[in-house]
């Protein structure tokens, strides 16, 4: 059984990023043009676009704030006259930050945290939902994480803002999915990236020793969850929150 995306589109957000770049260059591996979606990183933008092509797929990089309505808006409109529609959106990008408890987070953490886990969802969602709907086709998919089920300390700014998003998602798939667009998102563990691999990554951490499947997963594991996802062979799964933690989080 093959997974054929040839004829969609498929737009990643942070897609310059360590997880990002894995998860578009999977999508376009089985055909699927990409939009390169970023903020800062115009230089990784560039190679991941040429990597792309070298797949035999239609590659588009837009830099874009998606925490801005406006910016999103921009991007949605220049992917249309150079592209045409999106069929998939992948909310990956977040806005880093130093975890601390609480009591010593600084308020505009939080609120940072609100508007690239939340009011990213909203503003992709409204910018390119509607034309999925008409079409009644579109896969929209968010990377949540495993963080928001486990609520350990320190991490109150990130994991209360990816609760706000599957609250979003949640309400979200049974506003649109009759018009055959579902909504679903994907939960990772701590995950190992290339950049761990190419600095002779050793997996022996306390975390690894807590998950039952006892090791850390890879970027690529998180990717084939967001391709099946975005795959036909979905075609009847929605509202949901998979986690790809070996265990870690059970639902």
């Amino acid at each position: 059984m093959n997974i054929n995306l040839k004829g969609k589109t498929a737009l990643v957000t942070g897609a310059t990023g360590q997880l990002g770049r894995v998860m578009a260059k999977t999508l376009a591996s089985c055909g699927a043009d990409i939009i390169i979606c970023y903020n800062k990183n115009k230089e990784t933008a560039d190679i991941l676009e040429k990597e792309i092509k070298t797949l035999n797929c239609r590659a588009l990089k837009v830099q874009t704030d998606i925490t801005d309505e406006s910016s999103v808006n921009r991007m949605r409109d220049i992917i249309k006259t150079e592209i045409g529609d999106v069929d998939i959106v992948i909310n990956n990008a977040v806005i880093q930050y130093k975890w601390k408890s609480i009591l010593e987070q600084n308020p505009e953490d939080f609120q940072s945290q609100f508007a690239s886990c939340v009011m990213q969802n909203v503003f992709t969602a409204k910018a390119f939902i509607p034309a999925m709907m008409e079409k009644g086709y579109g896969r929209f998919i968010s990377i949540n994480t495993e963080c928001s089920a486990l609520c350990n300390a320190n991490s109150g700014a990130y994991a209360s803002a990816k609760r706000g998003m599957d609250g979003l998602y949640r309400v979200l798939a049974k506003e649109v999915s009759a018009k055959g667009v579902t909504v679903n998102q994907v939960a990772p563990g701590w995950t190992i990236s290339d950049k761990e691999r190419t600095e002779n990554f050793t997996d022996d951490s306390s975390y690894s020793k807590n998950v039952p499947l006892g090791r850390r997963g890879t970027d690529q594991e998180i990717a084939n969850v967001v391709l099946f996802l975005a795959s036909d062979l979905s075609s009847f799964i929605n509202g949901v929150c998979i986690p790809v933690s070996g265990g870690n989080v059970m639902v």
